[in-house]
């Protein structure tokens, strides 16, 4: 992986980012479909590979989600090459969802993370509940600066 410093030159076309980068691409794609609406919404329309499904029927199977976050989630994936709309010209207009071969491609890697936050949901559970019964002592005279090198040293030891 190359690093990006202040001044260097762009990087070439298929050259690798800097993930600690804010500014790196990279970055900004993962900001994008790690999201959990991006998440449920590759798995829905994967079950359905390669058949199309309307909006309606999108939002109908993906519990909790907004007209307006479904939009938005539609509109980033087809934006980034993942998902096709087609629009059918009746009244009202018939709109139509399907993963692209490169949307299919992000459904193993994404179907990998969903798998590992179900084996793991309980640990995660535990540990959140043991950190919500007895949080770190941090000193009310401590300094913001000095109160994060004091967590920085507590989380160095070993937790």
């Amino acid at each position: 992986m190359t690093t990006s410093r202040p001044g260097e030159p762009s990087r070439r076309p298929g050259e690798r980012g800097d993930l600690l980068d804010p500014c790196c691409p990279t970055r900004q794609l993962l900001d994008r479909i790690g999201t959990k609406w991006t998440s449920i919404a590759v798995k829905v329309l994967a079950e359905e590979a390669p058949e199309e499904l309307r909006f309606a029927e999108l939002r109908r199977r993906i519990p909790g989600i907004s007209q307006k976050m479904l939009s938005v989630t539609l509109q980033s994936l087809a934006r980034d090459g993942l998902v096709a709309r087609r629009v059918e010209p009746t009244v009202p207009p018939a709109v139509h969802y399907r993963l692209t071969e490169l949307g299919l491609s992000l459904e193993r890697p994404l179907s990998a993370l969903r798998v590992w936050a179900e084996t793991h949901m309980q640990e995660i559970n535990r540990s959140n509940q043991l950190a919500d019964e007895s949080p770190p002592q941090l000193g009310p005279a401590l300094s913001r600066d000095q109160d994060a090198g004091r967590v920085f040293r507590w989380l160095a030891a070993g937790w």
